[in-house]
């Protein structure tokens, strides 16, 4: 019995609120070292009137450790509880004070407490997440619906994008397609920043009460959200609070008078006069980039005017949420009277922010429902995209993600493949639609919200940026019909069963190759194995799955599992996704 590995604390993603009356515990093992872990709770004031005893579940496990976890429900909100670690041969029981070889005795001293479950403190993500298709759309590139807008020099649509150059695309353009988002199986839009800005990106803001003149007018946005809730899309979008443009008012100012500027604490000044030194600005900025001064959150009067901002386009445009760019540099408690603000608006609203690591301190319910989930992203890459790793540390990887949030957090993640930030998914996996859809397929089948970035459907390809912000192809003759096709299919799927949207999800030990990855999704009403080959050769698949007869829904035939063994064979880059009802 390995107890060095052996690891528990309180709070966070080891023992939480999952709703109102449910606490999950986690506790962490060696891999393959404990046979079966009790968790021994009950009322600190009075041990003999709410104890019990639960089986914990291995929840996942990586390339070290296993990960069990319980639900219990506390007669009385409070807990205090300690674990009986079983390897088959000993028994030795864990409790914050360490551990013994013998139970404790007494019940209100040195136990692992949950002092509360007090409602307010519960994280609890807007519920239509789990249900969301995303598809983010970079509006200078999508479409170009009024060409009256367009910037002087715009360039013809489709040419070659560099940093610096405008093809027109606007909200109308926008609103013009929008039945081509419904066929798809769209119902959430996430919009790169839409208000004025001196670049194609309008990631330098100049005012953030405004629409930039080149997509439209605030009225527009007010249309083109009115007609996605029509359609029954959700509308989310871009929050540039961790910096502002060159152009905003306040740091104009700042500019022309220097440090008898009234906005002088709007920003981080390092060294006055502002000027840029050896390639690095005298005031802090995003990435060293002068045009893109940092905002003193903790100053008073710039919380005050970005939670306005924050309020204003929830309560006049009726947006159902907000992405917050470069959210790790940005105060903790900025983020905390952000979620209060728009929360207060509207409870409903998703609060995503853009992270790139390990983000739980801002999803313990105070700050953000869900994180842009790059962790997700580069593992999926690694193993569909570059051959990196093998389906074992796939699988490990994101059981070692899973396991590092609370349930709720994961359960609302935003699930992407590619973004403006990113090479594009088929340049990824070198021109490849085959290994392609594959990535689509777990992607869509996978826990969280999945997000296609606008193109990718029809075959978008494209390098680092500006290489990734290419015209999005209307002509129907220059489209991926098949790859459109695949994706309608894979997002229709996910709509129809609730098993593929918020079911567990295990991973399956193939016994053949490691370039073989199965997995199986479920709920209370249906289950699903999906086997994905990842090869360029023929695979035979060889795993243990549950007994019954299941229904491949890509071949339409009928499998027989005997003792629960699988024996199924793919073609090279094949996939099937066996499915039953549960309990037939």
């Amino acid at each position: 019995m390995n107890l060095e590995a052996v690891y528990h604390r309180a709070k966070l993603n080891w023992s939480y609120a999952y709703d109102d009356r449910t606490l999950h515990i986690r506790i962490r093992t060696k891999k393959a070292d404990m046979l079966q872990i009790t968790l021994v709770y009950g009322d600190k004031y009075d041990w003999s009137k709410a104890n019990s005893e639960a089986q914990m579940v291995r929840l996942a496990s990586d390339a070290m450790f296993d990960y069990w976890e319980v639900s219990a429900q506390p007669a009385f909100r409070r807990l205090v509880y300690y674990f009986a670690l079983n390897d088959g041969e000993r028994t030795v029981y864990f409790q914050e004070s360490g551990f013994f070889d013998v139970p404790p005795v007494i019940f209100y001293e040195g136990l692992f407490d949950f002092p509360f479950l007090n409602p307010v403190d519960v994280h609890r993500p807007p519920a239509w997440v789990k249900k969301a298709v995303f598809y983010q759309i970079f509006p200078e590139r999508f479409a170009n619906g009024d060409s009256t807008l367009d910037p002087e020099g715009t360039e013809e649509w489709g040419g070659k994008p560099t940093p610096n150059n405008f093809f027109g695309g606007d909200l109308q353009g926008i609103i013009d397609h929008l039945e081509y988002l419904s066929s798809l199986g769209i119902n959430a839009i996430y919009l790169n920043p839409v208000f004025e800005g001196t670049t194609n990106h309008k990631y330098d803001t100049q005012d953030y009460f405004k629409v930039d003149p080149h997509f439209g007018t605030n009225n527009k946005l007010k249309e083109l959200v009115k007609a996605c809730h029509e359609r029954g899309i959700r509308v989310l979008l871009d929050a540039v609070f961790n910096h502002c443009g060159h152009s905003f008012k306040p740091f104009v100012d700042v500019m022309e008078n220097g440090l008898s500027s009234a906005f002088a604490d709007w920003f981080h000044i390092r060294e006055w006069p502002l000027t840029v030194k050896d390639g690095v600005p005298t005031y802090d900025t995003f990435s060293f980039e002068p045009i893109m001064p940092k905002l003193n959150t903790e100053h008073a009067e710039v919380k005050e005017y970005l939670l306005k901002v924050a309020k204003y386009w929830i309560e006049e445009v009726e947006i159902d949420g907000w992405r917050l760019d470069v959210a790790n540099e940005v105060d903790h408690a900025f983020w905390r009277e952000f979620r209060n603000t728009v929360k207060a608006v509207n409870p409903d609203a998703y609060i995503l922010g853009e992270i790139m690591n390990d983000a739980l301190p801002w999803l313990l319910g105070d700050q953000f429902d869900a994180v842009m989930n790059y962790p997700f992203t580069k593992a999926c890459l690694d193993f569909f995209a570059h051959n990196r790793i093998g389906a074992r540390q796939l699988a490990n990887k994101l059981s070692g993600q899973i396991v590092g949030y609370p349930k709720q957090a994961n359960e609302v993640a935003f699930n992407l493949l590619g973004s403006h930030d990113t090479a594009r998914l088929l340049t990824l996996c070198g021109g490849s639609t085959e290994r392609m859809k594959l990535a689509i397929l777990f992607q869509f089948t996978y826990p969280g919200a999945p997000c296609i970035y606008y193109g990718d459907e029809i075959g978008l390809d494209g390098k680092q940026d500006p290489d990734n912000r290419k015209c999005m192809e209307w002509d129907p003759k220059k489209q991926n019909d098949e790859l459109l096709d695949f994706f309608k299919r894979t997002i229709r799927l996910r709509q129809q069963y609730s098993a593929l949207q918020d079911g567990a999800i295990t991973f399956l030990q193939d016994q053949v190759s490691d370039r073989n990855f199965i997995y199986e999704r479920r709920d209370d009403q249906d289950q699903f194995v999906i086997l994905i080959n990842n090869s360029e050769n023929h695979s035979a698949f060889r795993s243990t799955i549950e007994e019954g007869v299941w229904t491949d829904m890509v071949s339409n035939s009928i499998v027989i599992t005997l003792k629960g063994q699988l024996n199924w064979e793919l073609p090279p880059f094949g996939y099937a996704i066996l499915h039953k009802e549960v309990n037939r």
